[in-house]
């Protein structure tokens, strides 16, 4: 577009033929600037004197010289292409390029199968195994974690005593890895007490192996394990996970990540906790409920390319393995279980018995129990 910086009177007949004239120099303007190879922002055209003295103008009778510019137009970048939504890969693991190049990225491996199940929807299952990195691990996590299992160095946590890795230790290995499947698929939103009795009154029925509770009645595994969480689904899983495991592993349990994955109710972290416990194959870490807890409070995760917490035990997982060494994969599930039972539980964390207290970011910030609120309130009021 051609930019006129001087305004003209159309009253005059002279005017309207000096347009005239304007708009044709124009086109051939714009029609040798666009086939040059280099665009001029302006061009100047010098109006001759006679023009200027038959027009209103600058009083001093000077030629005139008019400039006439167009507008940039934006560069496009030919190979621009519309994009959906990112890969898994670039979501969660692209690094920040302006990081020192003496730290070394990630390196993450990441398998991604679908599994179907009879009466059950298809799932897709992500299976992370990440190098450690130098330099992106959390400022002061070593003090942390011996503080922690030196206040966990008592044992007096129930996932001390009754625990997954527990269950039917005193039957044969086939035997027992059918216990530790049993245990975990129980386990999810029930407390190791509960979950250990209800282990209990299986054994006491003899409910134990999977001939047994495929032959009983679905009814009654639901009277024996309750009050698990979901006792009712789980009396389903239960029954169905004993036919898979007769009809295609010979009364033993899947030995892979993903075929656990495949069974019926059995997520991330059960499979990764029987692969501990049964198989002693270490490809992920367990996260529960308390593990996912307890690191966003010490700040040791957060989401993907940000500074906000996980909102999964699933993301937590997969953050914590980007920098936590592969020998602590095992043992930091029972340790950190345990300290969220018996100190940095949920509700009301006892902040106060805490040794590391003073290296957690969340430490004193949970809100204090009714109770504590009350004493608080009438102190105030005698003063």
């Amino acid at each position: 577009m051609i930019l006129v910086n001087r305004a003209v009177s159309t009253a005059s007949l002279d005017n309207v033929a000096w347009f005239s004239r304007i708009r044709t120099m124009n086109r051939k303007i714009h029609s040798t600037v666009s086939s040059s190879s280099s665009k001029p922002n302006s061009v100047r055209i010098q109006r001759p004197r006679s023009e200027v003295d038959s027009n209103p103008g600058p009083a001093n009778g000077a030629s005139e010289t008019l400039v006439y510019t167009r507008k940039k137009k934006l560069k496009q970048e030919k190979d621009s292409q519309l994009r959906g939504l990112p890969d898994i890969e670039d979501f969660a693991f692209k690094k920040n390029t302006s990081r020192s190049s003496s730290k070394r990225s990630t390196e993450t491996n990441i398998t991604v199968a679908s599994t179907k199940t009879a009466g059950r929807p298809t799932e897709t299952n992500i299976t992370v195994t990440s190098a450690k990195t130098a330099g992106n691990s959390p400022e002061n996590w070593v003090q942390v974690l011996e503080g922690i299992r030196q206040m966990r160095s008592s044992g007096d946590a129930p996932v001390d005593s009754m625990g997954c890795d527990k269950a039917g230790s005193f039957l044969p290995p086939t035997e027992r890895r059918f216990v530790v499947l049993l245990g975990s698929l129980l386990s999810s939103q029930t407390k190791d007490q509960v979950n250990n009795a209800a282990i209990h009154r299986l054994h006491q029925n003899g409910l134990l192996t999977p001939e047994a509770i495929d032959k009983a009645d679905e009814s009654t595994i639901k009277e024996l394990i309750y009050p698990v969480g979901f006792y009712t689904r789980k009396a389903t899983y239960m029954k169905k996970i004993a036919k898979i495991c007769l009809e295609r592993y010979n009364g033993d349990i899947p030995s892979s990540l993903d075929d656990l994955l495949a069974l019926p109710g059995i997520g991330p972290k059960m499979a990764h906790l029987i692969l501990h416990i049964a198989w002693n194959d270490v490809q992920g870490i367990c996260v529960d409920t308390h593990v996912h807890r307890i690191c966003n409070r010490l700040g040791w995760v957060s989401r993907p390319g940000t500074k906000q917490k996980t909102s999964t035990p699933e993301e937590t997982r997969v953050a914590l393995q980007q920098w936590l060494p592969k020998e602590e994969w095992v043992a930091i599930n029972p340790l950190l279980v345990g300290f969220g039972q018996t100190v940095c539980t949920p509700l009301r964390p006892r902040c106060e018995a805490c040794s590391v207290a003073k290296l957690c970011p969340a430490a004193f910030k949970e809100a204090s129990s009714p109770s504590s609120k009350l004493k608080k309130s009438k102190r105030s009021k005698e003063l």
